[in-house]
């Protein structure tokens, strides 16, 4: 008899643990444990190649929040990020909102430089100054076939050479 209880006892332990280990991988993969709650803001990107949703959004290096969807406008063409971003952090509407990459190929976030202006961004508004995603490998395109602006060339070769 005392083998059974001891027995039911390490069952249920087990099935505790497993499930709370359950519970939170659905938390993190959905990153609900960011901590308090979170107001939706958006952003303007010519190109948003390689974000996805469920990107980290920081601060000065600091994660304070995740992409929570990018979707196409259809009047002009740009990409719409939608980031959730913690409520008690007060971004200025002159904030910059910039696309990083972690790493020389890792995985790209949003990197928020916050800017000085005296109002701040409500719920559901806009970050206006933006910089899109470098498109490593147009660049490394580019530079393997000699593509690079040579407009600029030509007017370094045509230009004097200075009096010595």
């Amino acid at each position: 008899m005392k083998t059974s209880k001891l027995e039911l006892l390490a069952g249920l332990f087990v099935a505790i643990g497993i499930a709370a280990i359950t519970w939170l991988t659905v938390k993190l993969g959905a990153g609900a444990l960011m901590g308090g709650d979170t107001y939706v803001i958006e952003a303007r990107f010519t190109n948003a190649g390689g974000l996805s949703s469920g990107g980290n959004v920081v601060v000065a290096g600091v994660p304070v929040g995740r992409v929570d969807g990018i979707r196409v406008d259809p009047v002009d063409f740009s990409a719409i990020v939608t980031l959730r971003v913690l409520s008690h952090l007060k971004l200025p509407t002159d904030s910059i909102a910039s696309i990083k990459t972690t790493g020389l190929i890792g995985d790209k976030f949003i990197a928020i430089a916050p800017g000085a202006d005296e109002t701040n961004l409500k719920p559901g508004d806009r970050i206006v100054d933006t910089e899109a995603s470098v498109d490593l490998e147009s660049l490394i395109g580019k530079m393997a076939f000699g593509s690079v602006d040579k407009g600029a060339e030509d007017a370094a070769q045509e230009a004097p050479a200075p009096p010595p």
